[in-house]
């Protein structure tokens, strides 16, 4: 038998170290089930509920500078820390108690609409079924091209998507730029600053061609109307933008005072964008909800509920049946427009969700979000198809290449057809701009602009230019070589 000596029983910590890891590793663990399970309790939307509720908790009921949403997160939490406490048993019987709740909560979320709003459904519907028709008979025809044809016309348009270089970079206003976007002609970028003004700049030159002026505080989002030109009327609407003051001004090109202001928001506007038809607007804002609205009669539709904290992003699908909206709750949804219903939710990022874009192929969602990374989801499967771990910071704008309504006679039919849709544009606060194909989702251009942070990106539909918005208060355009020379 062995001896035992002092020097056999000296602890060298190794075992408790790795003890130390694997409880540190368990609570991790642990704190990821909760968060994980506090995502999809039921909890009530109305505030005086949520209150109740704290109080028969023994919590709270407000504390100070606590907003509606805030209170209802922590509610949440509050739950989820019982229900890690007590285990699924006891949740479940907190759960029963709560039923009648759930129902009347299920029943509240579809509130009555407006004979507008009806309206306005039944137009989409008529809207958006041809495009949708149209688009899925182009994409049969694209899906019998030859293997060897597509092999060439990838390799065409990605050779020109790697050439890429800067232009040139032009100071846009006395503060950050928080979007860029370029006009359906590629011919005018609107820029939208923190400064409240609204510019218009000659492409490719850079030299100004009017500022709006009608925000009192920042604007988060600018975007123009599908067939916006300068050749329309003084009274044709063009452009539409949103701010801090919580306001949306529709602009048209001709005069730099807005010609309608929309009114209705609590909190502040972020991004805005108009449906592909151009009698409708969306905004995000701060205030939770994203709210549609009439162009022509600047009369707010829609109120959209759905988002625990303030909605970031909204985008329109081409087609015009569905709209994305993100938020700071890191969820994603998309609204059929034409009934009201929640066609998919976007449940995976861990960080707000600031950026989203539909592919023109009408099917596939690319969101960009504060956990630094780009997903891609698939709405055939209601799930994420790819994650890209993009930047080392937030991607802030994320724009999918699209070239819907502009024929180019210069180029061939077939990769003009497949050319959109086939890559994507990224923007993070690492401070680059980086080029994604579309098929693969691999990397196929970082490019470098003058600014710690990129605020926004946009591709101009003619695919000669890139554009993006900094926080040194500068915008770069970016083109091929061959566009350069």
């Amino acid at each position: 038998m062995a001896e035992l000596t002092l020097d056999t029983l000296v602890d060298d910590n190794n075992y408790l170290g790795s003890e130390r890891a694997r409880l540190e590793n368990k609570a991790i663990l642990d704190e990821l089930e909760r968060k994980k399970k506090a995502r999809s309790m039921a909890v009530p939307t109305d505030d005086n509920r949520v209150k109740a509720r704290l109080r028969e908790l023994g919590e709270p009921i407000t504390l100070f500078g606590e907003r509606a949403a805030d209170r209802r997160d922590r509610l949440i939490y509050v739950l989820s820390e019982i229900q890690a406490a007590k285990g699924d048993d006891a949740m479940q019987l907190d759960e029963e108690s709560t039923e009648e709740e759930e129902e009347e909560e299920q029943e509240e979320f579809y509130t009555p609409g407006s004979l507008e709003l009806r309206e306005a459904r039944r137009r989409l519907a008529e809207f958006s079924l041809p495009r949708a028709q149209k688009r899925v008979a182009q994409q049969r025809i694209d899906s019998k091209l030859p293997l060897g044809r597509i092999i060439d016309m990838r390799k065409k348009i990605f050779a020109e998507v790697k050439a890429f270089a800067n232009l040139g970079s032009q100071i846009g206003d006395e503060r950050p730029i928080a979007q860029v976007r370029f006009a359906p002609n590629s011919q005018i970028l609107a820029t939208g600053s923190w400064s409240g003004n609204v510019k218009l700049w000659n492409i490719p030159n850079c030299t100004p061609i009017r500022t709006l002026r009608g925000h009192t505080d920042r604007v988060g989002g600018v975007a123009w109307h599908p067939e916006a030109t300068l050749s329309q009327s003084e009274d044709a609407v063009n452009l539409v933008s949103g701010a801090g003051d919580m306001n949306l001004h529709l602009w048209s090109l001709k005069s730099d005072t807005p010609l309608s202001t929309l009114k209705g928001h609590a909190d502040r506007v972020c991004r805005v964008a108009f449906h592909p038809s151009g009698d409708y607007v969306a905004s995000a804002s701060f205030d939770t909800t994203w709210r549609l609205w009439d162009v022509a009669t600047s009369k707010e539709l829609l109120l959209q509920e759905g988002h625990s904290k303030e909605v970031y992003t909204v985008e329109f699908q081409d087609d015009g049946a569905l709209v994305a909206s993100g938020g700071l709750d890191a969820i994603g949804r998309v609204w059929d427009l034409r009934t009201g219903r929640t066609a998919m939710v976007l449940d995976g990022h861990v960080q707000a969700i600031l950026s989203t874009s539909f592919s023109p192929n009408g099917y596939q969602i690319a969101t960009g979000a504060g956990d630094d990374t780009i997903r891609i989801w698939d709405m055939r499967s209601l799930k994420a198809l790819y994650t890209i771990p993009a930047h080392v910071s937030n991607v802030a704008d994320v724009r999918f290449y699209r070239n819907t309504g502009v024929p180019l006679p210069t180029k061939e039919e077939e990769e003009w057809h497949y050319r959109s849709g086939s890559y994507l544009a990224s923007a993070g606060y690492d401070g680059y701009v980086k080029l994604w194909s579309a098929d693969d989702w691999q990397l196929l251009r970082t490019l470098s602009t003058d600014s710690s942070k990129v605020m926004s990106v946009d591709l101009s539909r003619d695919s000669k230019y890139l554009v993006s918005g900094t926080y040194n208060r500068n915008f770069q355009l970016f083109a091929p070589e061959d566009v350069l020379s």
